[in-house]
């Protein structure tokens, strides 16, 4: 199983691992601070000893970095990693902001998340709401930036899966349940979301800066999708 970096500490910006699985350009490390694709977020990139990683995956417990060249990696090889940081620290903020936009909108409305996909320029978020006009839209963003501008702190911690589920909030997936595992990561920010997740944030909601709404969008019946950056 690799030993999830990123859990431990998300500005971990580099770092040093061992290969324990090299199959071609697919590597596996003991340990990474690169968070793998899954959940809606886009996977970190960034380098490995003398090769970009292009991608990550989780498959089980393991997670593998897929390179644009094993630059000489096998097993055993102990390499150093980097983060491309900037990238890195967009998508945390990005991320932050979506939990908090998924709270105001299930707050006002009791909607679920239906998708969501979250990226360094432009993230989304889908909600099964009938109606969702570009006034409401931009009232929910104002709420969001309201919660950003309180400087909440941003907390992970684990809990016994049968204790978080028992509380109804901490899951807004609206056809999806958090992996089968004896315990789940939660995130909390501030008074304002407490919820199942296993990927990075910031420590602090003053680290987003602002949440600006982009588009809305009708992707079907009961599904409206907004996209939206900070900057």
């Amino acid at each position: 199983m690799t030993k999830r970096l990123f859990w431990e500490d998300m500005y971990t910006k580099e770092f040093d691992a061992v290969v324990t699985s090299a199959d071609g350009f697919r590597i596996a490390l003991d340990q990474t601070a690169f968070n793998p694709r899954g959940g809606g977020l886009v996977s970190d990139t960034g380098t490995l000893g003398g090769s970009r990683v292009k991608e990550v995956v989780k498959e089980g417990e393991e997670i593998y970095h897929l390179l644009d060249g094993s630059d000489g990696l096998t097993l055993g090889t102990r390499v150093h990693g980097v983060l491309d940081w900037e990238r890195r620290f967009r998508i945390m903020r990005m991320h932050t902001s979506a939990h908090i936009l998924s709270a105001v909108v299930n707050g006002e409305t009791g909607a679920l998340i239906t998708g969501n996909q979250i990226s360094p320029d432009e993230s989304r978020v889908d909600f099964n709401l009938d109606d969702f006009d570009r006034g409401k839209m931009s009232y929910y963003i104002d709420k969001v930036n309201e919660a950003i501008r309180r400087e909440l702190d941003v907390k992970t911690f684990f809990m016994r899966r049968e204790e978080a589920l028992a509380n109804p909030g901490f899951v807004k997936l609206a056809n999806a349940m958090p992996p089968s595992l004896d315990e789940l990561r939660i995130v909390q920010i501030g008074d304002v979301d407490t919820q199942a997740d296993g990927g990075v944030h910031v420590k602090n909601t003053r680290e987003i800066g602002r949440v600006v709404g982009v588009k809305t969008e009708n992707k079907g019946k009961s599904n409206r999708r907004l996209y939206f950056t900070v900057e």
